[in-house]
């Protein structure tokens, strides 16, 4: 769009500068003011997709910032949550499970394309894999807890835990870099 808003600039107030010095006496008015109108449509496409551009680009940077924060905290309540296990009334962990891990998730997933715009796609899929596991184990933990099945909900707390753990580390590493430097990229 940014080269059609030039081309279109350059073209409009070109052919309204030929418009004007045509004819020294008199102005035709019926071409000077659609080209100039052409010329200012081009200005107004630069403007709006550079402005998209830039607010897409601080958008990218603020996912990235919120997916960060967010695999932080689910492994730190994942970390919390299956150390207090045992400690907790299995009728409760489905309500303890929604209490501290909602937010986190829901936010994630609301920023998670933007691994795909700073990265690429093939980080994005490696990430989203581990990460979806987690989510999965953390259901089947809510289920089972929700039916009172205490080792199986205790065992899933365990293999979210798990998969939460290497999404973040996988994260960690595409941020640092590393990890393209391991696939040899």
């Amino acid at each position: 769009m940014k080269f059609v808003g030039y081309i279109l600039m350059s073209l409009g107030f070109i052919c309204s500068a030929l418009v004007a010095v045509v004819d020294k006496e008199m102005v035709n008015w019926g071409f000077f003011i659609p080209a100039m109108a052409v010329g200012v449509a081009g200005v107004v496409i630069l403007r709006v997709t550079i402005k998209k551009h830039k607010k897409g680009a601080g958008k990218v940077g603020a996912d990235i910032q919120n997916i960060e924060k967010s695999l932080t905290n689910i492994v730190r309540n994942m970390t919390t949550f299956s150390r207090d296990k045992e400690n907790i009334n299995v009728y409760d962990i489905h309500g303890k499970i929604d209490e501290l891990f909602i937010d986190d998730i829901e936010t994630f997933l609301e920023a998670r394309e933007s691994i795909i715009h700073q990265y690429d796609m093939q980080s994005y899929a490696d990430l989203m894999n581990h990460f979806a596991a987690g989510e999965r184990y953390l259901n089947r933990s809510w289920s089972a807890s929700a039916d009172g099945y205490v080792d199986e909900s205790n065992a899933s707390v365990e293999k979210s835990l798990e998969q939460f753990a290497i999404a973040q580390d996988h994260f960690i590493k595409l941020k640092s870099g590393s990890l393209e430097r391991q696939q040899g990229v």
